[in-house]
């Protein structure tokens, strides 16, 4: 059999369809659907079946999912070379995806690096995902900033730091007592910004306020929080964003509030996808993330030192805590 094909069956079952499969191992839709062909008459099932305009997984390729990838990850890793990489003349363009607030606080200091260290080093930042897709398995996306750990086994993740919540608002709330946002009776009575991508007006204040007899309004929702700092700043509005991260970008006319104690930390998980293991330049760019973000937060040591050779250190040991609720 032509283990190749097991490359193929694992870019099928992903993404549901011959199109999106070819696009993904730039192959041509005809290419694919030979390939699909063979396939077929190596395991003597149709694999995937036309219902309407959509193509559905038969019950057979529905079981093997998740064993074909596995095999195609652990392929990948083994045929990977653990070598060194020399920044100075890699040459490749890399994609991570994390919310605006971490691109923003994150961009500046990376880009430094990467001028002065790795010149030839392309960075592609994609915004947060609107939806639940998994990037990273895809093959889409090299690293993920967020705060909590994908729950697939075949990923890898190492929590950064933890960052506290903080309420911005205008200069004067707090001069009136009841509205102001260090206290938990301040924090409910003005109308809201959330930030979100996918349009929630829920989140772990909610889960907070409530516990304590208290509701918020949410007036708006918002995909960055530069929307949400201009409405803040053009009305008496709050929202609840990352302290440290937001401190840099934060306009002269609105200050953070330190929410009222018992408000759990924010953890900046990194994560990828265990193909890129032994993956020595994949290695050092983690590493680069991981120094930045703890220079930027005062962590000292980064949780993930970036050595430019060997593998990587076992999946559990790396995996960070993987906390309710997501941005």
């Amino acid at each position: 059999m032509d283990l190749n094909l097991l490359t193929a069956l694992d870019a099928l079952l992903d993404e549901g369809g011959v199109g999106a499969a070819a696009d993904r191992l730039h192959l041509s839709q005809p290419a694919m659907s030979r390939t699909l062909s063979r396939i077929r008459k190596a395991t003597g099932d149709q694999i995937l079946v036309r219902s309407g305009r959509e193509m559905l997984p038969t019950p057979y390729a529905e079981q093997i999912r998740e064993e074909v990838h596995r095999i195609v990850t652990r392929a990948q890793a083994v045929l990977t070379p653990a070598e060194r990489v020399d920044p100075a003349t890699l040459e490749r363009t890399f994609t991570l995806q994390c919310n605006d607030v971490v691109a923003a606080a994150l961009l500046p200091p990376l880009a430094a690096a990467l001028t002065g260290r790795a010149p030839g080093v392309c960075l592609r930042l994609l915004p947060e995902a609107a939806t639940t897709a998994d990037e990273l398995r895809r093959g889409r996306v090299d690293l993920q900033i967020a705060d909590k750990a994908p729950d697939h086994a075949d990923t890898r993740s190492a929590t950064l730091f933890a960052d506290t919540l903080a309420a911005v608002g205008r200069r004067d709330l707090a001069d009136d007592p009841g509205r102001d946002p260090a206290t938990w009776q301040g924090l409910a009575a003005a109308p809201h910004v959330v930030v979100t991508r996918r349009g929630r007006t829920r989140d772990r204040i909610d889960d907070l306020l409530e516990a304590r007899g208290l509701r918020r309004r949410v007036a708006f929702t918002v995909p960055t929080l530069a929307l949400a700092l201009g409405a803040v700043a053009a009305q008496p509005l709050l929202t609840v964003v990352p302290a440290t991260l937001t401190a840099p970008v934060l306009p002269a006319d609105l200050r953070a509030y330190p929410l009222p104690g018992g408000t759990p930390a924010v953890p900046a998980v990194l994560a990828w996808h265990a193909r890129h293991d032994r993956d020595a330049a994949h290695r050092w760019l983690r590493g680069l993330i991981a120094e930045t973000l703890g220079a930027l937060v005062g962590a000292g040591a980064p949780a993930e030192p970036g050595p430019l050779s060997g593998p990587d250190p076992e999946p559990e040991a790396e995996r960070g805590p993987e906390p309710a609720g997501e941005r």
